[in-house]
């Protein structure tokens, strides 16, 4: 019995691989002037409780004081013959941020600006790359949000 089940172990680590290739032929090479990102996330227990943000920008020269945010609109796409989502970022827009009036003598420090709007929450799924394409020169990078296991019942009211 035990050999059955290693054969068969040793069987599924062999295919897993292939499987995860076969996944990438679905999605095409990045365009010239793209970058294509893909996040493989680890196999979890109870998936349903997790979610992906997906944070989009890249790193600038900025004051210290304001908060800033670029303008872009981030695309979902479902591949043709496949059902896969992909997440497309055809063109980072402008920096925008808040107008507070800052020491024009102030050293500019490098930070992380991403595109603003609401969070891009996407589904747990360690079945299935997610896959971004972006602009050249953007970066992609991610959070996991994990849901409390507690609930809290609401007043009727």
């Amino acid at each position: 019995m035990r050999t059955v089940v290693a054969i068969a172990l040793l069987v599924l680590a062999c295919i897993s691989p292939a499987i995860a290739a076969d996944d990438m032929k679905a999605f095409p090479p990045a365009e010239q002037g793209t970058t294509r990102y893909v996040i493989a996330l680890p196999n979890q227990d109870d998936e349903a409780a997790l979610q992906v943000e997906l944070i989009i920008g890249k790193v600038v020269k900025i004051d210290a004081s304001n908060r800033y945010f670029f303008l872009g609109t981030l695309e979902v796409e479902t591949i043709q013959g496949w059902g896969y989502p992909r997440y497309v970022l055809r063109e980072l827009g402008p920096m925008a941020g808040t107008l507070m009036a800052v020491d024009p003598n102030a050293p500019r420090v490098e930070r992380f600006v991403s595109v603003g709007g609401e969070p891009r929450l996407l589904r747990y799924n360690s079945r299935l790359p997610l896959v971004v394409y972006v602009p050249d020169g953007v970066e992609v990078r991610y959070r996991i949000w994990r849901a409390d296991p507690s609930t809290t019942p609401a007043p009727r009211g």
